[in-house]
């Protein structure tokens, strides 16, 4: 198959489940990248894969800081109409280039790529993670506070609700004019069906056995191990707030390794730390390798992101042998096996306080369960399974509408 990929995708696990599926996938088919200049390159690198790699330039526009911060949201809506410019552009050229499918992934600022309103190819997009106007995460922080006043204001704000409204136009006509979604877990695929009212076929990920392995010469060492963007979105004050309830002669080391760091979320983590007592070690810019040491150091991989789509850490400490104690939700519950992998306890910080508690105090069903961890892993998240099935997905398809342009099958969506 000839295929065009698109993403426009930051560091993270995205990036790492394209880059999985692209080296595989290119073994046997021809790989044509559209992407734009804000992607990150050079994290987790597919052009050495692929057969060309063309790069679309956007430069956001510049925002402003109190008192015209507020017209903000006209600045965003003008880089929306920038990026529908681009979208064209790049659908003109997939449309022109003989494809036989088109692999789009997540767009930073849209979620749905602008491109594909225009797409006459059969395409598919990949559902890293929920989106639509019922999906929304609510955070405590006093940096995102607005008085009484200001949400009055919000709520009445024309350029509020221009930009949202442009912005939910590119959504609707994208799932309407896409193929095929595919989305990463149950949890994300409950939620599209609840936005959009669609029914999305689950292509899970994978994990990098090669990469994150047992290393039985790596002694562990007291502390815990977190892993994701620091956002608040990952629930790393949660942890902190959790081990506070560990008595102080006892409590581990949290370490956070982080992709992305957004320094007022940093700040507030070391003040909660300090306020709680809790050592806290924060790490970036590390390389598959450094984390996998780090994996197999840690005593524990503790895990509470907020909703989260799916996730790849449990599964990359679980690959290493290390046992998972995590948050009850999300694409959580479909990686992490209660009791026999990890424990899964509700969001409450003495309840998971007690789970890392119970499995730090038994070295040795902490022990059986990364070994149980490990097995799990092999048996059902491989890379070459998830490439596989979506492979099978992109031929299917592909084929089933060979020389013509593809019929909407979401036209009867709305949005509420």
């Amino acid at each position: 198959m000839r295929i065009a990929l698109y993403h426009n995708t930051p560091s993270g696990g995205a990036k790492r489940a394209i880059y999985e599926w692209t080296r595989r996938l290119a073994v046997s088919h021809e790989i044509d990248v559209y992407t734009l200049s804000t992607a990150d390159h050079d994290y987790c690198d597919i052009r050495p894969y692929v057969n060309q790699h063309q790069t679309f330039e956007f430069n956001p526009r510049g925002l402003f800081e109190s008192p015209l911060g507020r017209l903000n949201q006209m600045q965003r809506w003008r880089d929306l109409g920038e990026l529908q410019r681009i979208g064209r552009v790049i659908a003109d050229k997939i449309n022109a280039g003989g494809y036989d499918v088109v692999f789009a992934n997540t767009c930073f600022y849209t979620f749905m790529p602008t491109c594909m309103s225009w797409l006459n190819v059969p395409s598919i997009y990949y559902l890293h993670e929920p989106f639509g106007p019922k999906f929304v995460r609510e955070f405590d922080r006093p940096y995102l506070q607005n008085n009484g006043w200001r949400e009055t204001v919000n709520r009445v704000d024309p350029l509020i609700k221009l930009y949202q409204h442009r912005l939910a136009a590119i959504q609707l006509e994208g799932v309407r004019n896409t193929r095929r979604l595919l989305a990463n877990s149950h949890f994300t695929r409950d939620n599209m069906k609840m936005a959009y009212g669609v029914d999305t076929p689950i292509c899970h990920y994978g994990v990098n056995l090669e990469n994150f392995t047992p290393m039985p010469e790596v002694s562990k060492e007291n502390f815990l191990i977190s892993v994701g963007e620091m956002r608040p979105r990952k629930g790393f004050d949660f942890l902190i707030k959790s081990l506070r309830y560990i008595p102080s002669l006892e409590r581990p080391k949290l370490v956070l390794v982080s992709n992305m760091v957004d320094l007022k979320e940093r700040n507030y983590l070391e003040n909660l730390a300090t306020k709680y007592n809790v050592e806290l070690e924060l790490l970036t810019s590390l390389n598959a390798s450094q984390l996998a040491v780090l994996y197999n150091q840690a005593r524990l991989c503790v895990y509470a992101p907020v909703a989260e789509p799916f996730g790849l850490v449990p599964l990359e400490a679980m690959a290493c042998g290390t046992p998972v104690v995590g948050v009850r939700e999300g694409g959580v519950l479909e990686s992490v096996v209660h009791e026999y992998t990890g424990l899964l306890v509700e969001r409450d910080p003495g309840l998971f306080a007690t789970a890392v508690q119970q499995l730090l105090s038994n070295p040795t069903l902490a022990a059986q369960f990364g070994r149980n961890g490990r097995q799990h892993v092999l048996q059902n998240w491989t890379w070459d399974e998830s490439a596989s099935r979506l492979g099978e997905h992109l031929f299917g398809c592909g084929i089933e509408y060979k020389g013509g342009a593809p019929e909407p099958i979401h036209s009867n969506v709305t949005i509420s």
